[in-house]
């Protein structure tokens, strides 16, 4: 059975750092490209960065140079290393894995004061 299980959201103030986390097991996780997901508030799911299996990455163009994302194959985990955190960044963070299907974590919120 699949699991995605994100960790380390919270609260923060702007201009913090959090680094999120995202467990993975019941599948092949080295063959997948992982990506994070934000849905703020009464917006639409918006992809936030993803890693492909070889490790190449990519980032929405509103973002870069404040998130980070990696993985670890031998821990079958993904990360978000999110800096410089703006109230704008608020929103539910979810995990999710693709290859021939796509699965998704629970999410994880985020919540950055002004």
């Amino acid at each position: 059975q699949v699991h995605l299980v994100e960790s380390g959201g919270g609260l923060v103030q702007a201009g913090g750092s959090l680094r999120l986390s995202c467990a993975a097991s019941g599948f092949t996780f080295d063959y997948y490209t992982m990506d994070w997901y934000r849905q703020a508030p009464g917006k639409q799911r918006e992809l936030v960065a993803r890693i492909t299996s070889g490790g190449t990455t990519d980032y929405a163009d509103s973002l870069k140079g404040r998130f980070t994302i990696s993985r670890d194959n031998a821990k079958k985990t993904v990360y978000l290393q999110m800096n410089s955190l703006k109230p704008e960044d608020t929103a539910v963070y979810y995990c999710s894995a693709v290859s021939s299907f796509r699965y998704w974590g629970q999410g994880t919120q985020v919540t950055v004061s002004s």
